[in-house]
């Protein structure tokens, strides 16, 4: 099912939770709508549920009109942080919950819901445990259940609210996983809240950041993180140093020293610059920003150099790979280093 989702804007009081957000998802896709707190992701996914009106705009399941009908007539699956199963039901009860909901007309017979439920605990690997009730499972178990519950009606399409914040960091990565091999299989047009941006990378086919309620940027998870569209993309997205400068001539310098580094502005003004720690390298004296060394922490085969750079609010970092024969430089040392990769963008 295709969705649209055109120029919706929700407002609380004085604070625009969205504002006027156009966004195509195309059927059978997985999307992330990814955002620090107050964002809006969360309250986007509420308005294409149907758990609230938008104060303007129009929502498109298909080619049908879905702004005001209700949460059960968008027939939406709806799966929440903390699982909301409901503990005095079976598994197998609770699975089957939403088709039994069904007013009678609708409703499938007993042996149809049978039927459904259990091809769903073979699709979430839990064949044997539809007997069981929520306090006997673990908390993995019990993301999975609440995932069988929301397929079991077969949704227009699947809502996923902070899906595996409950979960220590282990379980999380095996169950992220496991969801995408699940929506290879089943092709549910999918979309899934999360702050977590190494979650929407891994588990995404296409990112949607938001900020203050409006869309800054939406793409595959390689153009989000290789690509930004803004400084604050760039900055939320994986790691970032920040350098602020000055452009001139078409060269970015720092401090009065001219690092030869080719920018898009040649009028004079202030700019910052914007590179991942493992995209700068340790230079000669001569080629890049002296720095003193802060701190020198490995961990694995990585080594992350924290540096100062004299006028720069922000420490810097640098990855370095940690090989048996690498001299990893002093705290209190001085050393020279030069972006390799980065983007800038002017105030």
């Amino acid at each position: 099912m295709d969705l649209h989702i055109q120029a919706i804007a929700k407002r609380y009081a004085t604070v625009a939770a969205l504002d006027s957000v156009d966004l195509d998802v195309a059927s059978g896709e997985l999307v992330a709508l990814l955002g620090p707190s107050g964002s809006g992701k969360t309250t986007l996914l509420r308005v294409i549920a149907g758990l609230l009106q938008p104060d303007s705009g129009r929502l498109l399941f298909g080619d049908q009109d879905a702004t005001r009908l209700s949460l059960r007539e968008r027939n939406v699956g709806f799966v929440f942080q903390h699982y909301a199963l409901f503990k005095h039901m079976s598994v197998a009860e609770n699975i089957a919950f939403g088709l039994r909901s069904r007013p009678r007309a609708r409703r499938p017979d007993k042996a149809t819901i049978a039927q459904r439920v259990q091809e769903l605990l073979n699709l979430i690997q839990l064949p044997e445990l539809g007997a069981r009730y929520p306090e006997q499972l673990s908390g993995g178990q019990k993301q999975r259940v609440a995932l069988a519950r929301a397929l079991a009606i077969d949704p227009t399409v699947l809502l996923l609210d902070e899906p595996f914040g409950a979960l220590d960091a282990k379980v999380r990565i095996e169950l992220r996983r496991w969801l995408r091999r699940l929506h290879d299989q089943t092709g549910q047009t999918t979309l899934f809240v999360t702050h977590d941006q190494e979650e929407a990378l891994e588990l995404a086919d296409r990112v949607v950041v938001l900020k203050d309620g409006r869309i800054e940027q939406v793409g595959t998870p390689d153009e989000i993180y290789s690509a930004p569209a803004s400084a604050y993309v760039f900055d939320f997205i994986g790691r970032a140093n920040v350098i602020e400068g000055q452009t001139e001539g078409g060269q970015l310098s720092v401090n009065g020293h001219a690092l030869r580094l080719p920018v898009d502005s040649h009028s004079r003004s202030r700019a910052r610059l914007y590179v991942r720690p493992h995209d700068m390298a340790l230079v000669a004296d001569g080629e890049g920003l002296p720095a003193r060394v802060l701190s020198a922490h490995r961990l694995a085969e990585r080594i992350t150099l924290e540096l100062l750079v004299e006028g720069q609010v922000r420490p810097l970092e640098l990855d370095l790979v940690a090989t048996p024969d690498a001299v990893t430089p002093a705290p209190g040392s001085t050393v020279h280093v030069r972006p390799l990769r980065y983007r800038v963008y002017s105030d």
